[in-house]
């Protein structure tokens, strides 16, 4: 019995000590999870010159999770929706995606080109991909507020 009682002892510590020892990521640098596109900005290279709000009924979803990027557009006037599947990867400030498969239009862009990357701003509750020019200049964003 008094083996058993510190057995039962030693696992507490053990199971405490790993949750006071535990780190748990911070919510602020993940991008896992659903996000919203909200609207675009226009930039001079630098700074924003143009903030573009999305049309009536125009919805873009990403979703990341566990190394996977799947993401959905719909546009009132095109039947056929889009969407895309693949992998990201982020550092500090840069996002990429590798997309694997999309749709018809999609799959006739992955012929050309299959990375996309991107300058990342990325907050708890939003973010957003800037795409830069070859000269590392800022031109264009999509702008992101987290869903889930």
């Amino acid at each position: 019995m008094k083996k058993l009682l510190g057995l039962v002892l030693l696992m507490l510590l053990f199971v405490s000590a790993t949750e006071f020892t535990s780190s748990k990521p911070e919510a602020n640098n993940s991008i896992e999870g659903t996000w919203e596109l909200q609207s675009f900005y226009s930039y001079d290279g630098q700074d924003i010159t143009d903030t573009i709000k999305k049309s009536e009924g125009y919805r873009q979803v990403k979703m990341y999770s566990k190394g996977k990027i799947m993401w959905t557009r719909y546009v009132p006037d095109d039947p056929n929706g889009r969407f895309g599947y693949g992998s990201y990867r982020i550092t500090e400030n840069s996002l990429t995606e590798t997309i694997e498969y999309g749709d018809d239009n999609m799959m006739k862009a992955l012929d050309t080109m299959r990375n996309f990357t991107f300058e990342l701003k990325l907050k708890e509750d939003t973010f957003s991909q800037i795409t830069l020019d070859d000269e590392g200049n800022r031109t264009f964003s999509e702008n992101y507020i987290r869903i889930d």
